[in-house]
């Protein structure tokens, strides 16, 4: 047990370090709420620093700190340990504005408190939709117009959540997600959910809220696709600074998910006749999200084409460039479906390894959207 102890010495004092200097200048404020996380996350490190030394794969715990066997079935033994960690995931920004201190307010003119080199495209002042301000946990701060959430303002003792102030109805909706804070702790997630899921149901609980039961589909900032409780590898980390995209297709039933303008893979299937909600989770004190885009279209023919055509122009930054259209007919189509012609569908086949580890691209996004979208014309 002497590797497992040392283990356990350094993740128990890399967290220690970290939290202290960030989080521990009001802990006069709230020292036994300190103490309990703080004692929470040491068991945790502990338990699963064993888990790592001794070779043993499938250890799972709950964020109660009970043991779950939900992770020793084999369906999950092919899963690499992910341990939820103190450390904030670094090197995964779509661009390096992250270092850049944000504008304390905004406004409808948003655009001008970005920084020059900033190329996330917050150029959108049209939002399908934004935050619900009356359906969301307690401990959450909506800012910039309710574009942006902010999770635990002081510290952090369960898991926040929030949805979308619109029901996403037939059609095609596309969405961004931009991490605008340190990415760390249990989890913090992208995804979609019914209105049956209970948003404050876990605000005493630190857990992988997104994908606990059958209403709701998550993506973990660990890579981990979350559903009815289970979790499959889906993609690599992301961290501040990272976009995260997604298309719920529901003409066609299908959920993708994208990582910094790149699909990553379609996540969810027949999913028709479903109404679900935009909804992120955060378990980590003072973390935020922000909704840097928000589309939908009806599923027409005009939609059909451009998406096949993105599908047959898929090395351009924007299909629209390259398409000898006059400039009035290329307005009409930027302003209603520019994100349909801007989306990177992966087309390279990957290789078996690839796919085990969770990368970028996966060529599913591509050819089962294509297949799924051919099939469906036959039916109709």
């Amino acid at each position: 047990m002497e590797p497992a102890r040392t283990m356990a010495e350094l993740i128990r004092t890399s967290t220690d370090a970290y939290l202290a200097e960030n989080s521990m200048a009001r802990r006069t404020r709230s020292s036994r709420a300190w103490h309990f996380v703080l004692s929470g996350v040491r068991r945790e490190a502990d338990s699963r620093a064993v888990a790592l030394a001794t070779g043993v794969r499938g250890w799972g715990y709950d964020s109660d700190g009970q043991h779950s066997d939900s992770d020793s079935e084999p369906e999950f033994s092919s899963l690499s340990p992910s341990i939820p960690s103190a450390i904030p995931v670094t090197g995964e920004s779509y661009c390096n504005c992250e270092n850049q201190s944000e504008a304390p307010y905004c406004s409808s003119l948003h655009a001008l408190h970005r920084v020059k080199d900033c190329q996330c495209g917050e150029e959108d002042e049209y939002f399908d939709w934004v935050w619900d301000d009356l359906n969301k946990s307690t401990a959450t701060l909506l800012t910039c117009d309710n574009r942006k959430v902010n999770f635990h303002m002081e510290y952090s003792c369960g898991t926040a959540a929030i949805r979308g102030n619109k029901e996403l109805a037939e059609g095609q909706h596309f969405w961004e997600i931009k991490m605008t804070s340190p990415v760390y702790g249990t989890d913090m997630m992208v995804g979609i959910g019914t209105s049956d899921v209970n948003l404050d149901k876990y605000r005493h609980t630190f857990c992988s809220l997104l994908g606990k039961d059958e209403d709701s589909w998550g993506l973990s900032y660990t890579g981990l696709l979350h559903h009815k409780g289970d979790k499959t590898n889906f993609s690599s980390r992301f961290g501040q600074g990272s976009i995260i995209g997604v298309h719920l297709d529901t003409w066609h039933g299908t959920l993708t998910f994208f990582k910094n303008r790149k699909c990553i893979g379609i996540a969810a299937t027949k999913l028709q006749n479903k109404k679900f909600y935009p909804m992120v989770c955060s378990t980590a004190a003072k973390s935020s999200m922000k909704v840097i885009r928000s589309c939908a279209s009806c599923t027409s023919l005009q939609y059909l084409c451009c998406y096949r055509l993105r599908q047959l122009l898929p090395d351009y930054v924007n299909t629209l460039e390259v398409l000898p259209l006059p400039p009035g007919l290329k307005q009409v189509l930027h302003n209603k479906l520019g994100w349909v012609l801007s989306m990177n569908y992966s087309t390279s086949k990957p290789s078996s390894s690839s796919s085990l580890s969770g990368s970028d691209s996966d060529s599913s996004c591509g050819s089962d959207a294509e297949a799924c979208q051919r099939k469906r014309c036959r039916r109709t």
